[in-house]
């Protein structure tokens, strides 16, 4: 079992630009099973290293933290995005049918 996984946050729906998506994270595997509060209805958990996320700037940088730190990990490579150049010309341009 893992105690961490090393990724690359995708960008959200709401952002147009890669701004910080080129950053590594350092996330904590959860340990205990989460479970609903009675009152409120809020899911907790008694692990509480589920909630910390370590930011770096390079793999190596995250690597080499969760080895001295003693963590099993596991790398979550990233997908190559393929970008097709477009032109706004393209839009208007004829195209003849059949």
């Amino acid at each position: 079992m893992t105690d961490a996984r090393i990724y690359q946050p995708t960008k959200t729906a709401m952002q147009s630009g890669r701004a910080g998506a080129q950053k590594w994270v350092l996330e904590f595997e959860s340990r205990g099973a989460k479970f609903t509060d009675p009152l409120m209805g809020w899911v907790g958990s008694s692990d509480t290293r589920g909630q910390v996320r370590i930011k770096f700037d390079t793999l190596d940088g995250a690597e080499s933290f969760a080895r001295k730190s003693g963590l099993t990990y596991r790398v979550q490579t990233p997908e190559i995005r393929r970008f097709r150049k477009k032109n706004y010309a393209d839009n208007f341009g004829y195209k003849a049918v059949g």
